[in-house]
């Protein structure tokens, strides 16, 4: 342990994502112990001084800052993890990327493709490390997924579809803006379901299928007005509350994504499927370790769905835990994108998704929305 590189950490925020991004970094060295850089928990930043010094006593920061640029502007500082709204990505990234740290940002990458092109911009003049935690794509059983899609088992892809759908904002009286529902004020979030949920699938659906060409889309805003808790008025909503589009992929398939976050009855209900020539995969995160397959090429007296219980060892990332039949959870795909981006260090090798892997998502998302405005198909301008 004494003779790893250290790769001390800075991080900017105290929700849930710097929960989960800061549990990634306290486990990786007990399950990846062949990494050559080791995290050191050096700074973790946000506004109250209270809250932020209980986080960091908490989860074990050396230190603390109530000035995001004044962590930035640390000496021991080499990498900058944005776990912060989604209107502060663009100003923070680029501020860290100018100052040479490595940058790891949650999702969606920004607002808009103007901020996110920014951010790439910034990046590839600094020349500074980076990814974007998309973390779907290190659940095991999706990393199986794109496995078996480049082995070429499905044949020609003729269908792509997901949807990704919660309930918490159902209520009329839940307001809009503020620390906890920064999320149902588009100028802090940009936009609603689509860049927090459809991002996900989207990214997810790149990465497995290729890009995405044109989409035709359609929104719903279901609760028109809601108090602001900033400035406390009835302000207009106007992020969109549900979003379904379908699409074409470069591959020729189809595509069909839904999200809302007013399906009664689900928290987190994501999934995917993929239709190809010879076989057909689908996912459920509900229950995340197992993948569905059919195969065509069964003989037909036992030709049908099966379900693979993805634990065993020569599985995706899974000799890293416990024994075969056994469980893990959400929190170990951050876990595994934090170990692939040390992994990456090691060779001078990029970290997928990028923040130009996340900008074609983002892309995507803007084309969405511009489409449900227009009530016309709109081109995505994606290069995958």
């Amino acid at each position: 342990m004494h003779n790893k590189k250290e790769l001390r950490i800075g991080l900017i925020g105290r929700g849930l994502m710097a929960r989960t991004h800061t549990n990634a970094y306290k486990r990786i060295g007990d399950f990846f112990p062949e990494l050559e850089y080791r995290p050191v928990l050096k700074a973790v930043c946000a506004r109250s001084e209270d809250k932020i010094k209980e986080f960091a006593e908490q989860w074990g920061y050396e230190s603390y800052e109530t000035d995001w640029k004044a962590l930035i502007a640390r000496d021991d500082i080499d990498a900058v993890d944005i776990c912060t709204p989604n209107s502060t990505h663009a100003e923070i990234a680029i501020a860290a990327a100018e100052a040479g740290k490595m940058i790891l940002c949650e999702k969606p990458l920004s607002r808009t493709v103007e901020e996110g092109q920014r951010m790439v911009d910034a990046i590839n003049k600094a020349g500074v490390k980076n990814t974007v935690w998309y973390n779907y794509r290190r659940v095991p059983a999706v990393t199986l997924i794109k496995q078996i899609v480049d082995s070429g088992k499905l044949g020609r892809i003729f269908h792509y579809r997901a949807n990704f759908l919660q309930d918490w904002t159902i209520s009329p009286e839940l307001p809009q803006g503020g620390e906890a529902l920064w999320r149902l004020d588009a100028a802090t979030a940009g936009s609603g379901v689509t860049g927090d949920l459809l991002a996900h699938c989207i990214d997810t659906a790149m990465w497995l299928n290729g890009g995405i060409t044109d989409v035709s889309a359609m929104t719903e805003t279901f609760i028109k007005e809601r108090v602001h808790q900033e400035s406390g008025k009835v302000q207009k909503v106007n992020i969109d509350d549900a979003c379904v589009f379908h699409c074409h992929f470069a591959n020729g398939s189809l595509g069909l994504f839904e999200a809302t976050r007013y399906a009664r009855g689900h928290k987190a209900l994501y999934t995917l499927e993929i239709n190809g020539e010879h076989a057909s995969l689908r996912w459920d995160l509900h229950d995340m370790n197992h993948l569905e397959y059919f195969d065509h090429d069964d003989d037909s007296v036992v030709r049908g769905w099966r379900s693979i219980l993805v634990t065993d060892s020569d599985q995706p990332y899974m000799k890293r835990w416990w024994i075969p039949g056994t469980s893990i959870g959400y929190e170990h795909s951050f876990i595994h994108q934090a170990a692939d981006f040390f992994k990456s260090l090691e060779g001078n090798e990029p970290c997928a998704p990028t923040f130009k892997d996340a900008l074609e998502t983002q892309k995507v998302c803007e084309a969405v929305l511009e489409s449900a405005s227009s009530r016309a198909w709109k081109d995505t301008q994606v290069e995958w």
